[in-house]
């Protein structure tokens, strides 16, 4: 059965809302929240996994966005999931560029990649979306603790995905997802930071992730340290750059890098 055919009036409505919230998304912290929200009523999922590049050439970058804790691309080795990635392009590629189903353990797939656990997926839908004026298509993971629905679901996907692919394409790369990836303390705005406003390199560093959208368990698994002492280095921050809150410190690194 196909999705939209499945919906009622006042569903058809929701939809429509839903949907039209895909180009409000600026950011990685309202592409969560848009996710989570009620696009769950439609998609329900746990973990979405966008990758994109040349993937017959094995030059594949990706991004992960879950309401998790430690789930985070940046603390996910990149070589760990490229052979994976490949392999679902090419299923997808062979079910003629439609999406499919399967168990997350079915192709052998580690459970646990640096922190990145999978113990509690039931079920993994995969689709893409074909750059045919360009070189980068573009692959959607989508994984759930929730068992193998109908066929609905597939569907929904299909219809679904032009909309979280554009709402995706309107939020900047992480910094370790840049080809030319430069910690924070090393860039113009980063010596401002630490001469002007004394920051150390490591609060100039959780200052840029921040800017990102993450949160304080976020940037503790990327970094590898607590939430707690994110937050003792987010308060310290406050008093150098002289702001109360995480929006205003957020506004004046920005506002430094317009004028670095």
């Amino acid at each position: 059965m196909a999705f939209l055919p499945s919906l009622s009036f006042n569903e058809l409505q929701h939809y429509h809302r839903v949907i039209c919230g895909s180009v409000e998304v600026r950011n990685q912290a309202e592409m969560r929240v848009w996710l989570q929200g009620d696009m769950q009523r439609y998609l329900p999922h746990d973990i979405l996994i966008a990758a994109w590049g040349q993937f017959a050439k094995g030059q594949v970058q990706h991004d992960i966005i879950s309401p998790l804790t430690g789930i985070s691309a940046p603390g996910i080795p990149s070589k760990a999931f490229s052979t994976l990635l490949q392999h679902w392009f090419a299923r997808w590629i062979e079910f003629g560029r439609k999406p499919f189903m399967h168990h997350p353990h079915e192709y052998g797939f580690p459970v646990e990649v640096s922190g990145f656990a999978l113990r509690e997926m039931q079920s993994v839908m995969v689709h893409g979306i074909r750059d045919a004026r360009g070189s980068h298509d573009c692959l959607y993971v989508i994984f759930s603790r929730r068992p193998p629905q109908s066929q609905i679901e597939l569907s929904a996907m299909s219809v679904l995905l032009p909309y979280i692919d554009t709402a995706l394409r309107q939020i900047p790369l992480q910094p370790r997802q840049t080809h030319a990836t430069q910690p924070e303390s090393q860039t113009p705005t980063g010596a401002v930071l630490k001469k002007n406003h004394g920051l150390s390199e490591r609060e100039a560093e959780i200052l840029s992730w921040v800017t990102e959208g993450k949160s304080n368990s976020e940037i503790g698994s990327i970094l590898e340290i607590s939430a707690f002492t994110v937050k003792n280095h987010m308060q310290r921050v406050f008093k150098k750059l002289n702001v109360s809150n995480r929006a205003q410190a957020v506004g004046k690194l920005k506002a430094l890098r317009e004028h670095a």
